[in-house]
This record gives structure tokens, sequence and C-alpha cells, in this order.
């Protein structure tokens, strides 16, 4: 994969942010134009994780599964262009790994957050998936009339609540309910 400015995923090196300043200030140096830029993911991106719990462990012949609360509308990018993102159980288990594919809850091939993915694991175990700062609430959407999650910043030990959790009240607030 190639590198860019930002946060390495899986197998990916990133740019070293002083030599990439320095290398655009040599090119950009000679016009008197003003040059911005957006460091988006490269700030924020790793600063997020979603939480979710495992509902349900199924098992085929051919694959297991991890059924979590979270779906592709809570962090879009597995589904929308097979993002990768690490996932790891929030509290470590010494069992033995097994193969999963951690999936949504809704009917929907393409709602998984993560395919393959060796993980020692059981139900109701909570998962982190981890870099959604820039991509989780902010692509996060009421499709299948899903919920959003609760947003809280993590400061050292203290929690700070930064969003509450949508209720169905929420959802329908806009909607005219008599014709």
């Amino acid at each position: 994969m190639g590198g860019g400015v930002g946060i390495p995923y899986r197998n990916e090196k990133t740019v070293d942010v002083k030599k990439y300043i320095s290398a655009l200030y040599k090119k950009m140096n000679k016009y008197s134009k003003t040059l911005v830029l957006e460091p988006g993911r490269a700030l924020i991106g790793n600063a997020g994780v979603l939480i979710t719990k495992i509902e349900y462990i199924k098992k085929t012949k051919t694959k297991n599964f991890a059924i979590v609360d979270a779906a592709m509308n809570d962090l879009m990018r597995p589904a929308l262009y097979q993002a990768w993102h690490q996932i790891m159980p929030v509290e470590k288990r010494t069992s033995a790994k097994a193969t999963y594919d951690v999936v949504g809850p809704v009917c929907e091939t393409g709602d998984f957050l993560g395919l393959d993915r060796p993980l020692s694991i059981k139900p109701d175990d909570l998962l982190a998936i981890c870099d959604v700062g820039a991509y989780g609430f902010a692509l996060g959407s009421n499709y299948n009339s899903r919920l959003r999650p609760a947003e809280v910043l993590v400061s050292g030990k203290k929690l700070i609540p930064l969003r509450k959790r949508e209720t169905y009240p929420d959802l329908w607030r806009k909607e005219f309910l008599e014709f």
C-alpha cells in the first residue's frame, strides 16, 4: 500500500511530516501564494475508537461470525470501500484465537466492520474498532432506523460526555406524524 500523511492502517508507511512540509516548502517557496493544508485524519483519525458488544457468535463449516451491536451505519468505511480498521478485544483473553468476520445486525451483505480477524472472543465481550476518529460519527447515519451511539471524550481517567446516544423520539422529531 502507498504511504501518505495520515494514520497507518495495515502495513502502511506514513510520510514523515517534517520531510513532507520541507519538500512542499522547497517547491512552493518560489510562488507568492499562500498554501493551506487540511491535515484531516492525520490529527483526529486515530483519536477515535468505536466500542461494540458481541451479541452472538455464529460458527459454520467455512466461516465464523461475530455479530456485534455496531453496524455499517456507525462505521461506513469497511462496507463502502473495504477500509481496514484494527479490531481488538477490550479485555484480552488467553484462549486460542479463531478467525472471524465481525459483522453488524443490519441485513445487508456489506454490513461488516472487519473480515478475517484472528480474535479470542466470546458473546458479550466488548471490541474496540480503532482509528475511527475522522470517520465514525461524521460519516454515521440512521440507516435502517438505527440510532447513532453516544460520544465520550477520554482524558486521562476522566470520561467527558460529548453527545448523548440518540433515542427514537430524536429520530422521529422532524417527521410529520399526521397527514
